[in-house]
């Protein structure tokens, strides 16, 4: 892959208070972080939409978005309105990141049909191109197997020509999808299962994301598009130490996966933050990873990590 600058972000569920969340957004800013992500769950977190905007409000350079927006659970003309909305009072700052959906027990608790993914990806691909419509300048109208939208005109339209699309997955057909339409390539574990279990820390292996970054480049490569995206990864397995042995050894036996395993996969960044400078280095010469997203509770930890790489 071309080599781009390294960037980073948090993704952040929720805090106890407007002042908690608004502190954590300025801390996100101020540690040189470019963006703040959220999942987009029917838990316990904060619901993305306002919490996002309240954030924008309480930062100047921050980028914002969800890390990913359910489709199912937004109409899309419904979802463009709200972005577009955002990124005026961000003053273009939104980012636009979706996923066709895959926690079974959002869909059973809210009584929402959790349809086959091949269903609910082909949602999601009629979506982004009513939001990207719904983002034009021009009225439009759209028929698909899923959507019907009718001379539409999309008020207001966002401040941004293009608002960033990123479209991350575990699976050959939105990995392909999002190598020809996004700006943003997320490489995501397998989350067919409904749940996180075995199969998805199986799918977390180097040798599992070799396979995902080989769809992504083919992909890209036929689209003529090797040059427009950006890789993007998510590491949900953060311990900034120096003992960086026994912090593996610990992840794998929460996990059930071998060490050696946490120890090479790119979902997790285990070590003093010399080591995982060097480690993000090479994932980017290997996997052309340089948009590289952590936790909340990372936020301070990693910054030294942050500071050393960020625009290089």
């Amino acid at each position: 892959m071309p080599v781009r600058p390294f960037r980073f972000g948090v993704q952040a569920s929720s805090a106890g208070t407007r002042n908690d969340w608004t502190e954590l957004a300025r801390r996100v800013e101020a540690n040189g972080y470019s963006t703040l992500g959220m999942p987009d769950h029917l838990d316990g977190q904060l619901a993305p939409v306002p919490a996002l905007q309240c954030a924008a409000d309480a930062t100047s350079t921050l980028r914002l978005g969800a890390l990913v927006f359910d489709n199912d659970f937004r109409h899309p003309v419904v979802l463009a309105k709200e972005l577009a909305t955002m990124d005026v009072l961000s003053e273009g700052r939104v980012q636009l990141g979706i996923g066709a959906g895959w926690t079974a027990t959002d869909y059973q608790r809210s009584g929402i049909p959790y349809d086959r993914p091949g269903a609910r990806i082909g949602r999601m691909i009629e979506a982004v191109s009513i939001i990207r419509s719904a983002f034009g300048s021009e009225s439009f109208s759209f028929a698909g197997e899923h959507y019907t939208v009718t001379d539409y005109s999309g008020m207001p339209k966002p401040v941004q020509a293009r608002v960033p699309l990123l479209v991350g997955g575990g699976g050959p057909r939105v990995l392909t999808y999002a190598a020809q339409e996004a700006d943003i390539v997320g490489i995501n574990p397998t989350l067919t299962s409904g749940a996180i279990d075995e199969s998805t820390f199986a799918s977390m292996t180097a040798e599992e994301v070799d396979r995902k970054f080989d769809v992504v480049y083919d992909a890209a490569v036929a689209a003529g598009r090797l040059e427009q995206i950006e890789i993007n990864v998510r590491a949900f397995m953060v311990t900034v130490t120096d003992d960086a042995d026994s912090a593996i050894r610990t992840i794998a036996e929460f996990t059930g996966a071998s060490a050696g395993m946490i120890a090479q996969s790119p979902f997790a960044l285990i070590g003093p933050p010399a080591k995982l400078a060097e480690d993000l280095l090479a994932r980017r010469e290997h996997w052309g990873f340089s948009y590289v997203i952590v936790g909340q509770n990372d936020v301070e930890a990693f910054a030294p990590v942050v500071a050393r790489l960020a625009g290089t």
